[in-house]
């Protein structure tokens, strides 16, 4: 499987990056109390930080509000995932456990204030290309929408459209049957490359802890 960016989208988002990571072997099921445990401390942590700031004042929302304005899409109307996460925080409407991918996910893209998708690897066909979508990029999201994809950035692999930094499709989540799952990071621009791989390894390192099996990590660029 290849990933790349299409030059549309480099060119538009001067700097713009993913971070992907390839896991096989794994088995998904209930979060280990460790990672609840940190996942409602964290929440509460932002909670009262809130307080204090808008959420336009978090680096990382800010910037992926601009990388959406920059390619056409409206962030008050569709917002970044991670904006939305922050403002469901803000509102006291804590993200409840699902599973330990779904948990892991949640609690990396909080700390690093970075969209992440999760998919299940066999769900997937073929080579996938990130670009910026036109009207036929569309799929059904797991925010139980028909969500269209023109000019948003969205991921596309030989059947169509599967994940977006926006909100993920139904077809290709990840579940407790899944065994070979393809996580993608997308990356803040400013974020250089020494700081992307550092992160990677984070995330790869704490996903293998506790799904087992094995993962490979890459910066496309």
């Amino acid at each position: 499987m290849e990933i790349k960016l299409s030059n549309t989208l480099i060119e538009k988002v001067p700097g713009f990056k993913v971070g992907v990571i390839q896991y096989n072997n794994i088995e998904i099921g209930e979060s280990p109390q460790m990672l609840r445990g940190r996942l409602q401390l964290f929440q509460e942590s932002i909670h009262f930080d809130l307080q204090d700031k808008n959420i336009t004042d978090f680096d990382g929302i800010k910037e992926w509000r601009q990388v959406f304005k920059t390619v056409g899409t409206d962030p008050s109307r569709y917002r970044p995932s991670i904006e939305a996460l922050y403002r469901r925080i803000k509102k006291h409407t804590y993200l409840q456990p699902v599973h330990s991918g779904v948990d892991l996910n949640n609690f990396f893209s909080l700390e690093y204030q970075v969209p992440i998708g999760l998919y299940d690897l066999d769900a997937l066909e073929g080579d996938i290309l990130i670009t910026i979508g036109d009207k036929n990029a569309h799929y059904e999201g797991l925010n139980g929408r028909n969500v269209t994809f023109s000019n948003s950035i969205v991921s596309l692999d030989n059947q169509g459209a599967f994940g977006s930094p926006y909100v993920d499709s139904v077809r290709t989540k990840v579940t407790e049957t899944t065994k070979n799952a393809l996580q993608i990071v997308y990356l803040k621009p400013s974020t250089d490359l020494d700081n992307a791989e550092r992160l990677l390894s984070s995330l790869q390192q704490m996903f293998n802890q506790i799904h087992g099996g094995e993962g490979k990590a890459l910066v496309i660029a």
